[in-house]
C-alpha cells in the first residue's frame, strides 16, 4: 500500500496538519481533510491508491468529520482499535453536504449528506472493518446509515472506476434549509453558528452570542443539546435530506457480522 520511500517521509498526523479532532475543538468541525487517500495507521497518514477497493470492508461516504484522520483516531481510541482505516477519495456526483437539524453533545452542528441530483464534489470513502464499523455507527447517534445504490449516487474512485454504492449516515432530524426552503450547505462551523445565532433571539438566549459560547454551553448540557433540537423544528427551519427512503430498520453492523457497540458513555 505504500513504498519504501514514503516510509522515510514523516506521515504522522502532526507533521501533515491533521491532528486536531473536532470532538477536542468543536469549531474546527468538520476538521483538517486529507489532501489524497491514505491509510490511517494509528497516528500516521500513509500513502494508498485511490483506485483500491476492498470486498472485505463497508464503504461509507463521510460527509463531515468522519473524513478528519483525527476525528477517526478519536473515536477508534475510545474502544482501542487500532486496525488501519483505508480513505479513499472519490468524486462523486448527486450528494450535497447539508446541515444536521440537531446540536450535537460534542458541541457543534454536524455535516449530513442531501440528496443532489448532478452536484459533483470530492469526498472520501473510509472502508471500515466490522469492528470499526460498529464503533462509528455507535458515534452517529442521530444518523440511520443507508445504503445508496450506484443507480442514485454516482462514486468515481480512481481511473474511472465505479463504485456500485456507498453508505451512508442519513440525520434522523431532518436537515436546516436556506431562506429559499431548500436544504442550507454547511460552510464550517464557526461561520454556521454565526449565522444561526444572529438569525435567532431564542437560540442566542439558550446558548449565548458567540460561537464559543455555543459550543460551550452544547458540551456541558445534554438536555440544552435536545432543546436545541427542537427548536430548530419549532423555528421551521427543517426539511428533508432527500434520502429518508433509503434507511431500512437500523443496521447493526456490517451485514452478518453481529452487532454495533453502544454508544460511548459521554
Amino acid at each position: 500500500m505504500h513504498d519504501r520511500v514514503s516510509d522515510r517521509v514523516d506521515r504522522t498526523l502532526e507533521a501533515l496538519g491533521l491532528a486536531r479532532a473536532p470532538r477536542e475543538e468543536p469549531l474546527l468541525y468538520p476538521g483538517a481533510w486529507p489532501a489524497e487517500s491514505g491509510l490511517l495507521v494509528g497516528d500516521r497518514l500513509l500513502p494508498l491508491d485511490d483506485h483500491v477497493t476492498y470486498e472485505d470492508r463497508t464503504p461509507v461516504l463521510a460527509i463531515g468529520s468522519n473524513a478528519c484522520p483525527a476525528q477517526l483516531r478519536h473515536k477508534m481510541a475510545e474502544f482501542g482499535i487500532t486496525s488501519p482505516v483505508p480513505m479513499v477519495r472519490v468524486r462523486v456526483t448527486g450528494i450535497g453536504v447539508g446541515v444536521s437539524a440537531h446540536v450535537s453533545r460534542m458541541g457543534y452542528v454536524s455535516a449530513s449528506p442531501v440528496h443532489a441530483p448532478g452536484v459533483v464534489r470530492e469526498l472520501f470513502v473510509t472502508w471500515f472493518d466490522a469492528r470499526q464499523l460498529a464503533v462509528v455507527d455507535a458515534s452517529e447517534r442521530a444518523y440511520d446509515r443507508a445504503w445508496l445504490p450506484g443507480s442514485v449516487v454516482q462514486v468515481e474512485s480512481g481511473a474511472g472506476q465505479l463504485l456500485r454504492g456507498v453508505y451512508v449516515y442519513v440525520n434522523r432530524n431532518g436537515v436546516l434549509r436556506d431562506g429559499t426552503g431548500v436544504p442550507r450547505r454547511h460552510p464550517g462551523e464557526r461561520v454556521l453558528l454565526t449565522e444561526l445565532l444572529g438569525a435567532s433571539p431564542e437560540l442566542r438566549r439558550l446558548f449565548g452570542r458567540t460561537p464559543e459560547e455555543f459550543c460551550a454551553r452544547a458540551r456541558a448540557d445534554r438536555s440544552l443539546c435536545e432543546r436545541g433540537t427542537r427548536l430548530f423544528l419549532e423555528e421551521g427551519l427543517v426539511t428533508v435530506s432527500g434520502l429518508e427512503r433509503f434507511v431500512r430498520p437500523q443496521q447493526t453492523g456490517s451485514p452478518g457480522t453481529g452487532s454495533s457497540l453502544s454508544p460511548p458513555l459521554r
